[in-house]
């Protein structure tokens, strides 16, 4: 028998690149990562709206007295390139890169976190995502909350390392699990002990959690935490994010809700890169949070956003 066709072969991911020591690295997917990274690369006119947009969103935002970060979470092509291994890619091509330098004469540049060169600074020595996973491990959560933290001029915790719960996990991520057979590793606990709660969760959640499957509830989703420990930072900060941002703890990699739920009396966490204007001047927090995979640049948030009607029509859209 003749073997498969590599296309067919289901120990070959067009899609992604297998670098040194098991690293993985997505390269294609519905986004085109690579492309983002080529010539031209992530279009110019793309760059402008984003441009157009941070602006709008700052100059609101501080007509409110709200402090504002932006933070664009890094591919892991930017970020562990001395693990390509033979993939022909220049990380200083990065879409986040790029959008630092098209707002360098903007008002939207005091908005931006740089999470590019902090992460790149310290990806020789520590492993800021998962090898089988496009995500961060505990390490690279951990430095994008703290980087946006310094940003604006919050002291992170600095003892939530020590409080971390269980124990290292054989851990097939997003890009390992899309191989036959699974593509592993040793993932350590990014779990840990805190005094924080969720007091509320949005109808999306709470039906997918029902069905057993609370972790993909993703746009749409909304839930608030309430954390009443003493000394605790009391003003509230209200997140847009993704995955990179979720609202449910993973045992495997890192994430940054549950890292401001323990800094914040309240934290408000929305799957959505688009901001809830009504909801930010109903509630009035103290900071506003938006972050975006990098990949997902590729599409500009739209204005009007609302999350009721966005958990609703995920809702239909999933059969609930």
């Amino acid at each position: 028998m003749m073997p498969p066709a590599p296309e067919t072969d289901p120990s070959v991911r067009p899609d992604i690149h297998v670098g040194r020591d098991n690293w993985l690295f997505l390269t294609g997917g519905s986004n085109d990562v690579a492309a983002q990274y080529g010539t031209p690369g992530f279009p110019r006119a793309k760059l402008w709206r984003w441009r157009r947009l941070l602006d709008a969103r700052t100059r609101r935002l501080g007509a409110l007295g709200i402090g504002y970060a932006h933070a664009v979470a890094p591919e892991k092509l930017a970020i562990h390139d001395h693990a390509f291994d033979g993939l022909a890619l220049d990380p200083a091509r990065s879409p986040a890169l790029r959008l630092e330098r098209w707002l360098r004469f903007s008002p939207a540049r005091s908005c931006l976190v740089d999470l590019v060169g902090p992460f790149r600074a310290r990806a020789r020595d520590t492993a800021l995502y998962r090898r089988t996973d496009t995500h961060w491990t505990f390490a690279g959560g951990w430095l994008a909350y703290a980087e946006i933290c310094r940003h604006l001029g919050v002291r992170p915790r600095y003892d939530i390392a020590a409080r971390r719960l269980g124990t290292p996990q054989v851990y097939a991520g997003d890009l390992g699990a899309k191989f036959d057979p699974e593509r592993c590793e040793i993932a350590e606990p990014c779990l840990f002990a805190g005094a924080a709660r969720r007091v509320h969760a949005n109808a999306l959640i709470t039906a997918f959690e029902a069905d057993g499957r609370g972790r993909d509830a993703h746009i749409g989703a909304y839930a608030v935490f309430r954390n009443d420990a003493p000394g605790i930072d009391p003003r509230r900060l209200v997140l847009f994010g993704d995955s990179y941002a979720h609202h449910t703890p993973n045992g495997a990699t890192g994430t940054l809700t549950p890292l401001f739920a323990d800094t914040f009396r309240e934290v408000h966490m929305l799957w959505s890169t688009s901001i809830d204007w009504k909801l930010i001047e109903r509630i009035r927090p103290d900071f506003v949070v938006s972050e975006i995979a990098e990949r997902f640049m590729i599409e500009v948030p739209q204005a009007g956003f609302d999350i009721d009607k966005l958990a609703a029509l995920a809702l239909a859209r999933k059969g609930f």
